[in-house]
């Protein structure tokens, strides 16, 4: 699935000034963040561009479209969350030890985790420079960043702890992953001169769609067929991720939450995750998921309501939001 149009458009506007905001590092850290923004190889041989497919830069340019300026406006914006994204995924190597991403080695199985994290690091400092001339941008995208951080925070710790209820798995994934689309949508909104009611809509907007993309990534880590996915079958029980399908079977008590609780417990190395996927989806995860990541849909769609947006661009968004929370399972 390729992806609506508005992911490519949003690509062709922001690359350019990604390309040249990243040529602004020393060339050590320049190079580095070049090998993961899918530009080079390890290196330094220029290679045709796979990166990410750019969803935060799009929601950002939409947000200016949906205030009534163009696009070019919110590129700014753009380029800041696409480099907090991909400061967050350097980082998220390093914590989770994955050693491929994107089909290619990771930052620190290249280069260590020295050099991994100094590398993030250089990333969000360019993310804050992008907005130096609009204040209220900056502090936007600082109180975004606090908060995926500290879903960050919370996901590791979840780690450590064999049972995790549903209201607090939906707080860490709201810092974790809704955050930075709020702010998407928050930053376009305000680099396009937005009203604070605008403003303010397309940020809860982005937030909601976060939530649903989530509950719709965590039913592909458990149901997702690889080919889709990228992703090892069962890959997230097998890692015991204390993921919102998992986390909404414990919260509901009964014989499955004692089930499951019981395998996140444990130390069998090879447990059977099959037995573990049926006791979930009998308890109605799966169903349950999907249902959440359509009302958070709803939710997104209420929010923009009442406004004064352009209709083009609420179309385009329909259709972005449509993209991230219809992937195959």
């Amino acid at each position: 699935m390729s992806g609506p149009p508005v992911l490519t458009r949003a690509r062709s506007l922001v690359e350019p000034a990604l390309r040249h905001t990243v040529r602004q590092l020393d060339p050590v850290n320049r190079s580095i963040a070049e090998y993961h923004l899918g530009w080079t190889e390890s290196d330094g041989t220029p290679r045709e561009s796979s990166g990410g497919k750019a969803v935060r830069p799009a929601l950002a340019l939409l947000a200016a479209e949906a205030c009534g300026a163009p696009a070019e406006q919110a590129v700014p914006a753009g380029v800041a969350v696409e480099l907090v994204h991909n400061f967050s995924l350097i980082h998220d190597d390093v914590m989770d030890g994955d050693t491929e991403r994107r089909h290619r080695p990771t930052v620190w199985a290249v280069w260590g985790v020295p050099s991994a994290i100094l590398t993030g690091d250089a990333l969000l400092n360019l993310a804050q420079d992008q907005l130096a001339l609009h204040p209220q941008a900056v502090r936007a995208l600082g109180s975004a960043v606090r908060e995926l951080v500290r879903g960050q925070t919370e996901d590791l710790a979840f780690e450590r702890r064999s049972w995790v209820e549903l209201d607090e798995c939906k707080a860490m994934a709201a810092g974790k992953t809704g955050a930075l689309l709020a702010a998407s949508g928050r930053l376009g909104a305000l680099l396009a001169g937005g009203s604070v009611p605008m403003v303010d809509a397309l940020g809860t907007y982005g937030a909601h769609v976060g939530m649903a993309f989530q509950w719709v990534d965590d039913v592909l880590g458990i149901w997702g067929d690889p080919a889709v996915t990228g992703k090892p079958v069962l890959s997230d029980l097998r890692a015991r991720k204390k993921s919102l399908p998992v986390t909404s079977v414990l919260s509901g008590g009964g014989a499955a939450a004692q089930e499951v609780g019981r395998w996140l417990a444990g130390d069998d190395p090879e447990p059977d995750l099959l037995r573990i996927a049926g006791i979930l989806e009998d308890a109605g995860a799966r169903d349950r998921a999907l249902a959440e990541a359509a009302h958070e849909v709803d939710l997104a769609n209420r929010a923009l309501e009442g406004h004064d947006l352009s209709v083009t661009a609420l179309d385009e968004l329909a259709e972005l939001t449509r993209f991230l929370t219809h992937r195959e399972a």
